[in-house]
């Protein structure tokens, strides 16, 4: 009896969260896309997903900044007539590309698989329905923005123990991918030894809670979210893959050609959002996080300085390869059911017209823009490696606090604990896959035979950890409080 109201009181709390979260979701109004509104301007349709937050800069950030209908509004005092925007936002891609392919959402963005989707439907249907495209939002080159959560006191240790449960998934989405991917490398048939249920992101959510699934396989937000909330454990990290994974931007391609300067307005306005998420990245957390409902420290672990997604417009050729590799994949487990022509569909013109000279450059970097700078008051030295490199946010304090590694994170943590402040949240590099977690939420573990500024290695997952442990003699995991208390 005792489990049974526990798990209903979970359900309940759930609800209330997966409430919260869908409040900023809905479609606004639907229509034909770039038509007359009836009062002479031009409608522009834009469709978005507002909390995958790896797709602000052509979504909930380029929205709150205005930046779109401020470039709108330069061409249309240009051409003498006005524009409108329509913003239509979604949980997913899916609906995105229905939207298009019916002729009314003029401009998208969504992730990897979902662009392979569109891009797929939209050639089967013919010339007048092809999509391109366009550009790029935010991306990971190890694939880390997709992860697998458990509940926080689930006994699975690693995806094969997952074996015989259910496993909630949006079909089609990059966290679904990465999920089958991942678990072919622990011997798991996803379509045999796993039930995959197909749902939306918060209904997936509100099911891990109630216990009536094992596993959660997203994107971006809804693992750092789950976990921050100590709802869920980060079971699978997806930069465990080594598989890039990214968010990008389609058009109608029918549109582009149409209205060639309203899209070169939306990439520059894409290009505005990029710069002021780079410049300003606590402020471009606020605003996404006032948007959509979700924490500020989750928006801010992905979006903020050294965070996980590197926002960059450029279709830069790891990501061009990593569509390449994904199409067989997707054919081969039922995702992708028409061929799809890469070469007319990924077209980064567009972009080129409006991004400037240094666009070759750019495209050949892959550096994060908004890497973590400044110096560590505690360990007294600059911050330089981004792949040590993390923040410690105290309560009270507008901007976080940088720390040059591990270890000096923990003697930060001690000495805001010894003057008596809050810490709000704590950020860094996992030490294998270098994927950026909440460190209270990652298991740490203790190397004596490591020198002293090394001594402590976080972990996103027990697996990792484990990993670590078993093949360094005298390691051994300790608890976060008690790396804190001794580094």
């Amino acid at each position: 009896m005792r489990k049974s109201i526990s798990r209903k009181a979970a359900a309940r709390r759930a609800a209330a969260v997966a409430a919260a979260l869908s409040a900023a979701t809905g479609c606004t109004v639907a229509g034909n896309a770039a038509s007359d509104g009836g009062d002479g301007a031009v409608r522009v349709v834009v469709g978005y997903q507002s909390k995958t937050i790896n797709t602000v800069t052509a979504g909930t950030l380029l929205r709150s900044l205005g930046a779109f209908e401020r470039r709108l509004n330069e061409l249309g005092k240009a051409e003498g007539r006005r524009y409108t925007v329509v913003w239509q936002d979604y949980d997913t891609g899916a609906p995105i590309t229905a939207q298009m392919l019916a002729g009314k959402i003029d401009i998208g963005s969504m992730g990897d698989y979902p662009l392979l989707i569109n891009g797929s439907r939209a050639q089967a249907q013919g010339d007048d329905a092809r999509t391109e495209m366009v550009s790029v939002t935010g991306y990971n080159m190890r694939g880390s923005l997709n992860g697998v959560v458990v509940a926080a006191n689930s006994s699975a240790r690693t995806l094969a123990d997952l074996r015989g449960g259910k496993v909630s998934a949006s079909v089609g989405s990059a966290g679904h991918g990465t999920f089958v991917q991942a678990a072919k490398r622990y011997g798991l048939d996803p379509a045999k030894d796993v039930t995959v249920e197909n749902q939306q992101p918060s209904v997936g959510a509100s099911a891990l809670q109630a216990g009536s699934v094992a596993g959660l396989a997203q994107f971006v937000a809804w693992p750092g979210l789950l976990v921050n909330r100590g709802q869920a454990r980060l079971l699978y990290d997806g930069g465990d893959l080594n598989v890039p994974t990214f968010h990008g931007v389609v058009v109608r391609k029918a549109f582009a050609g149409e209205r060639p300067k309203v899209l070169q307005a939306f990439l520059q306005a894409q290009i505005d959002a990029t710069r002021y998420l780079h410049a300003n990245p606590v402020k471009a957390a606020e605003t996404v996080a006032s948007a959509t409902g979700l924490p500020v420290e989750t928006v801010y672990l992905y979006n903020g300085a050294g965070g996980v997604a590197i926002f960059d417009p450029t279709i830069k050729p790891k990501l061009r390869d990593a569509l390449a590799h994904d199409v067989p994949f997707l054919k081969s487990i039922g995702v992708l059911q028409q061929p799809l022509d890469l070469k007319p569909f990924i077209n980064d013109g567009y972009l080129r017209q409006v991004y400037g000279a240094q666009y070759d450059r750019d495209v050949a970097s892959t550096a994060n823009p908004a890497a973590i700078k400044g110096t560590d008051r505690v360990c007294d030295r600059q911050v330089e490696d981004p792949a040590k490199a993390g923040e410690v946010w105290v309560a009270g304090e507008a901007q976080p606090r940088p720390v040059a590694d591990p270890v000096c994170l923990l003697r930060n943590v001690r000495a805001v604990q010894d003057e008596g402040k809050r810490v709000r949240a704590v950020y860094i590099p996992d030490a294998a896959t270098a994927t950026r977690w909440f460190a209270d939420k990652d298991v740490w573990v203790e190397d004596p035979s490591a020198d002293k500024g090394e001594r402590f290695k976080p972990f996103a997952t027990q697996e990792g950890a484990q990993k670590y442990v078993s093949s360094h003699s005298g390691a051994k995991v300790v608890s976060y409080d008690e790396a804190v208390k001794r580094a």
